[in-house]
């Protein structure tokens, strides 16, 4: 099953990189969930979710990264979210999300974030 335009998963330096491309709305968080369970399904996963390349976000974007962080903590995983766009950080802040989930500016900082917790791959 080829993946949603507005989805590319990646790995990266030994983690797997979930970047959301576009408008984030119901009708791709509608396309966009069930790849992103089936990645968030795998025991202590190390992910990062790029929002950089977001255009538009909106609450069922909020769900999808509430899902996936939940799901990542529950398989003792861990998850890094990669945001600059300043009205996705304003949501994130608004609704609380950004306290269980703070973002990074680059890919490069959410993976040495991982790396300075528990050490390089």
């Amino acid at each position: 099953m080829p993946l949603p335009r507005q989805l590319s998963v990646y790995a990266c330096r030994g983690h797997t990189v979930v970047e959301f491309r576009g408008d984030i709305d119901i009708v791709a968080a509608t396309e966009l969930g069930p790849f992103l369970d089936r990645v968030t399904g795998r025991d202590g996963l190390r992910l990062v979710v790029d929002l950089r390349p977001v255009e538009f976000f909106d609450a069922s974007g909020l769900r999808l990264l509430h899902r996936a962080r939940t799901r990542v903590m529950e398989r003792g995983g861990q998850l890094r979210l990669v945001c600059t766009h300043p009205l996705t950080l304003r949501i994130l802040r608004v609704t609380g999300l950004a306290r269980a989930l703070p973002a990074y500016p680059s890919l490069d900082a959410a993976l040495a974030r991982f790396e300075a917790a528990s050490g390089p791959l």
